[in-house]
């Protein structure tokens, strides 16, 4: 199984992360989207929307980090530790019901406003915009209602692929110099990830290696 990516990208340390709870093996090409190297033919032949993360599984490709997370899950889930699948991603409808809905959120509002505050400071050297800024910290605040009386962003005892998306957004936030320590429950939940995430080790170093790009 392949996947090209870049240490640096939050959504392809989520999936790596994911692929490390099931117990797999991931052949890694990574691919330095900085100097355009990711739009070269023999990738575009793979991924036209010239995206990473990118996986390869025999005939399929995927290129969305969290279609590519639920994929593996729902196909590798069975044959990791016991049990490993269906706590990642619940096959009971209500449970996964709720998943989804904070993997909306993830998608829709918080990682998108990690991006609109930081990219344009990280790639293009401006100043971060107070309306962005405030943007971000909104999500922030709701994260921080998620998580608490609660170890994990969706009820419940178990981490999900929702925590593994969100860990790799948060710890590029804490790389980049946001302040977690105003919001309590977020910034004991991030603690406590960097302990018990499978891949947390390399999600700390490609979230310093994004910091390092600003």
């Amino acid at each position: 199984m392949e996947l090209y990516y870049l240490p640096c990208s939050a959504p392809c340390r989520a999936v790596q992360m994911t692929a490390a709870a099931l117990g797999i093996e991931l052949v890694l090409h990574e691919l330095p989207i900085m100097n355009g190297e990711h739009r070269r033919p023999d990738f575009l032949k793979i991924s036209p929307q010239h995206s990473i993360p990118t996986l390869k599984d025999r005939d399929l490709v995927l290129w969305e980090s969290r279609a590519i997370q639920i994929y593996l899950v729902d196909r590798y889930g069975s044959s990791g530790k016991p049990g490993i699948g269906d706590q990642l991603y619940p096959s009971d409808p209500v449970r996964r019901a709720k998943v989804n809905e904070r993997m909306f959120f993830d998608a829709c509002i918080f990682y998108h406003r990690f991006v609109e505050y930081y990219h344009e400071q990280v790639f293009g050297g401006l100043a971060g915009k107070n309306d962005k800024l405030a943007e971000l910290e909104e999500a922030v605040k709701m994260l921080d209602m998620f998580l608490d009386g609660q170890p994990y962003v969706v009820t419940g005892e178990a981490m999900t692929i929702v925590d593994l998306n969100i860990l790799a957004t948060v710890a590029t936030m804490s790389a980049l110099g946001f302040d977690l320590t105003r919001y309590q429950n977020v910034n004991e939940w991030y603690k406590h990830m960097k302990d018990v995430a499978p891949g947390s080790k390399l999600n700390e170093a490609g979230a310093k290696a994004f910091g390092e790009y600003r």
